[in-house]
């Protein structure tokens, strides 16, 4: 497919991860997945490990929760005082990805948001399938809000955020603890070029179906792997674009970024259509020329760096 509506600079990031890549075996992507997660993580490692700021603190806490110990990345911009959090939940499709292919971004909303982020590594699928990542996620948010002050966090003010599988993730965990922990009050939701449907059959579906780094086919095979049972894939923490109207009616602001070129645009827009009919306080843009997964970009995509930004602002403004 053509790339003359390619933002420049993700043209040529894309062909520097492309390069990158070789040094890789192929992805096959028939489980068992551990060598292509380490061909599709790979390339990205080194990006993250040198991109973003420095915090005054950063280190991996360990969490026993439901039958496991979690590692969570906790990522203080300063020490001085007890911070409010972005708890941000990676992407990749529900099967690739960790707190270290996505450590570059969160120190990015670290420090532009002034606040602490804590990024859980929640269990990978098919091993763990729907809904064991969402009830990981939502225990480690439930722990920050009763004891986060023993990490250096204000647990009276949370975000919940997350890109792609990982924004699935953010508004679904939103939604669950309405029902389990209808005490605990999000302050708001960041949501990047997130996962809300299994249908797969939007315009953007077809426009972008193939040459875009995220393809339809690929989706499929998430989705697969996600939800095995065909069943769980309608369920709306699943899916949350098919939750009910006064359940999303409960959901804290959200903010939304968007990339253009990306075959889930179509459902991100139905996703904010139906936020803002249920009354949430949604801000939302999309970023043009970009890719699924621009964010990763960051310092080489200028697209990506205004979106940190941005959101960095958004995150001062609602946890202030």
């Amino acid at each position: 497919m053509s790339q003359d509506r390619w933002d420049p600079e993700m043209r040529a990031f894309t062909a520097m991860m492309e390069e990158r890549g070789r040094a890789f075996p192929p992805i096959v992507m028939t489980p068992p997945l551990d060598a292509a997660r380490a061909s599709n993580d790979g390339p990205g490692l080194a990006l993250a490990a040198a991109g973003g700021p420095k915090m005054a603190e950063s280190g991996d806490r360990w969490l026993s929760l439901r039958g496991r110990r979690i590692a969570c990345r906790v990522h203080r911009p300063r020490t001085d005082a007890a911070l409010p959090v972005l708890v941000y939940i990676h992407g990749g499709g529900w099967v690739w990805g960790s707190i270290d292919t996505h450590d570059h971004i969160m120190r990015s909303y670290a420090a532009g948001g002034d606040c602490a982020v804590v990024g859980p590594d929640y269990a990978l699928s098919p091993e763990a399938a729907f809904p064991q990542a969402l009830e990981e996620c939502a225990a480690v948010i439930r722990w920050i809000a009763k004891n986060g002050a023993e990490w250096g966090l204000d647990p009276s003010r949370i975000v919940v955020g997350g890109d792609s599988a990982g924004g699935n993730l953010a508004l679904a965990v939103a939604l669950l603890l309405q029902q389990t922990d209808p005490e605990l009050k999000l302050a708001g939701l960041l949501l990047n070029y997130g996962v809300y449907d299994s249908r797969l059959d939007t315009k953007s579906y077809q426009d972008f179906a193939t040459g875009h780094t995220l393809t339809r086919e690929k989706m499929d095979f998430y989705w697969r792997q996600y939800c095995p049972r065909e069943a769980d894939r309608l369920h709306p923490l699943a899916a949350p674009l098919r939750a009910d109207a006064a359940e999303l009616a409960k959901l804290p602001p959200c903010l939304m970024h968007v990339a253009e070129l990306d075959v889930l645009a179509g459902e991100n827009f139905a996703m904010e259509k139906r936020l803002r009919a249920a009354g949430v306080t949604v801000e939302s843009e999309t970023f043009p020329g970009v890719l699924h997964g621009f964010l990763r970009a960051i310092g080489h995509v200028g697209q990506s760096d205004r979106a940190v930004r941005e959101a960095g602002l958004w995150l001062r403004r609602i946890l202030g």
